[in-house]
């Protein structure tokens, strides 16, 4: 689902609702949080790594884009924690964009200085699991339509398709 974001700007908030009807909630989030197995599963990381900082850890992810357009990366922290709200045991993962000194900027890559993603899994009552992502990024440069298009039609629905069938092989390893 894109929803558009205020003031015409041309950018895009991005909220995805579904269920994994046979994934446990706890397997969800351990895939999820996993940087090395995402390398394995995502056909769009190019690069992924966790690093200390200053005593806070930090995330490098750099995402392929389809030729002719520039790759993106993002700088952020991030945290996951497992709540219990009236008896239910809900995960919830938070990040956002991080400046760090250590991270500078690529040639040829677009930094995504904007970043802010939020997920909830909890259990569907049975063997599954249900997910609510919120994600709001800026690209930077020229994204045209037909990429828009492509991802809300295929892309941003293909991720809970990726993360089901990441659950079951994650399961095997």
């Amino acid at each position: 689902l894109f929803i558009p974001f205020p003031q015409q700007s041309g950018l895009y908030e991005y909220k995805i609702f579904g269920g994994l009807a046979d994934i446990p909630p706890k397997l969800c989030v351990d895939v999820y949080m996993d940087l090395d197995f995402r390398k394995e599963w995502d056909q769009y990381v190019k690069e992924l790594y966790e690093k200390t900082y200053d005593g806070e850890k930090v995330i490098y992810w750099e995402v392929k884009y389809p030729f002719p357009l520039s790759n993106r990366d993002y700088v952020y922290i991030r945290e996951c924690r497992e709540m219990d709200v009236d008896g239910r045991k809900i995960w919830v993962v938070l990040a956002k964009s991080v400046a760090v000194a250590q991270c500078p900027e690529k040639p040829g890559i677009i930094r995504v200085k904007n970043y802010k993603q939020s997920m909830v899994v909890e259990s569907d009552g049975k063997a599954g699991c249900k997910v609510y992502m919120y994600c709001f990024d800026n690209p930077g440069g020229m994204i045209p339509s037909w990429l828009v298009n492509w991802a809300s039609k295929s892309g941003v629905p293909a991720f809970l398709k990726d993360i089901h069938n990441a659950c079951l092989n994650y399961s095997k390893s």
